[in-house]
């Protein structure tokens, strides 16, 4: 049964991406990761409830989806593009799929979960900002110069999720090129001082989140 509430979840989250809601990508915030929202199984799942015949539909669609994915793997005859075209076609047909499962109810409830979730984020966003301005003693120039690089990141990153044209492969990519950008723009708000502290708060916190 965990196995099914697993895959059913991973498939309901799915539709959340599809439908264009703002999901974070950013590296060391696992939780909201694609694949990082299994640590809210229980509370999400009990917020659906989801019938028995719903989950075991979930789970036959995961499956398929699974299968296709990986016979699209070995067929080393396709170029790049087409190979990925074709895993683009296969993610769409998946997601209407789900949607037809769910409910009016259960896609309201989704809706709600992603305001809550928005909310709490901010919070945790305006935490973190206090965190790091106290931990690396940051002016208030640097201060506002890091949010506004932040804020503008956070646009292009849902420019990118909004992008239709572009496929999920082309957005990762897209989006890594981003965060890689991002991380040059601290090298001129901070000092070099700073940019060592921040590295090693980074490196403790990979640390605890291993152990």
């Amino acid at each position: 049964m965990k196995r099914i509430i697993v895959s059913a979840l991973a498939i309901v989250f799915g539709v959340i991406i599809a439908q264009g809601q703002e999901i974070p990508e950013r590296k060391h915030e696992g939780v909201y990761r694609q694949d990082g929202h299994k640590r809210h199984n229980g509370k999400e799942m009990a917020d659906l409830n989801l019938t028995e015949d719903q989950k075991a539909k979930f789970k036959a669609l995961n499956e398929e989806q699974h299968k296709q994915m990986a016979e699209l793997k070995k067929q080393d005859n396709l170029t790049v593009k087409e190979s990925r075209e074709k895993m683009e076609a296969l993610r769409k047909d998946h997601r209407a799929k789900v949607q037809a499962l769910l409910t009016p109810e259960q896609k309201t409830q989704i809706e709600k979960n992603r305001q809550e979730w928005k909310a709490k984020m901010v919070e945790m966003d305006k935490a973190r900002t206090e965190r790091m301005k106290k931990e690396l003693n940051l002016t208030n120039e640097q201060s506002a110069k890091l949010d506004a690089s932040r804020k503008k990141m956070g646009e292009k990153m849902k420019s990118i999720r909004d992008d239709k044209s572009l496929t999920e492969e082309q957005k990762k990519e897209k989006s890594k090129e981003l965060r890689k950008q991002q991380k040059e723009n601290m090298k001129s708000i901070l000092t070099e001082e700073q940019l060592k502290k921040l590295e090693e708060s980074r490196k403790h916190h990979t640390r605890k989140m291993k152990v």
